[in-house]
């Protein structure tokens, strides 16, 4: 079977996977990071969080960037039901997964390198070692997760035809 190619309305689908995950990916940083682990809070290195008044000044900051990540959450929804409108749109699973894959990699590339790296704000898990955990996050978390979203991003461009509702959920013989 000749693959299709390439093509614009694929990108739709891609889009609304990348900023969706980016929103999701948030949510996933902010919770089980900073709040279950109690590590990687915003602004704790500049305002560690040593007393109560310096424990709430970070805990709005995270609350920021929460909102930030509802609000990435929301236009990747709004992106997904637009393309799922569009007839010209080729449903794939494995497209899908592989962008929401990506989009999680981008959120922690971005973040890991401006805001542990750059202005060093704060740090995955402050201590005599904060650059080893930064870097793996960045390498592991960002890098990696983007080069296996793309691959199985690319395993799916085509894998459907245009207008074709097929499952979102990988299928037991593979991706679909």
């Amino acid at each position: 079977m000749a693959r299709r190619r390439w093509t614009p309305s694929g990108a739709t689908l891609v889009g609304a996977g990348l900023v969706l995950r980016i929103g999701l990916g948030g949510f996933v940083d902010g919770a089980l990071l900073h709040q279950i682990l109690q590590w990687h809070n915003m602004l704790s290195s500049i305002v560690p969080p040593v007393d109560l008044v310096s424990v709430k000044y970070t805990m709005i900051w995270d609350g920021l960037f929460h909102a930030l990540t509802s609000t990435m959450c929301a236009i990747g929804v709004g992106l997904l039901f637009r393309a799922g409108r569009r007839a010209d749109v080729a449903w794939s699973g494995a497209l899908l997964l592989g962008a929401v894959l990506g989009g999680w990699g981008l959120f922690n590339l971005v973040e890991g390198v401006i805001d542990h790296q750059l202005l060093g704000i704060h740090h995955v898990h402050p201590g005599a070692d904060q650059r080893a955990w930064d870097l793996g996050f960045i390498l592991l978390g960002g890098v990696g997760m983007m080069l296996v979203g793309y691959v199985i991003a690319r395993a799916g461009r085509g894998a459907e035809a245009p207008g074709h509702r097929g499952s979102l959920t990988p299928s037991p013989v593979g991706l679909s």
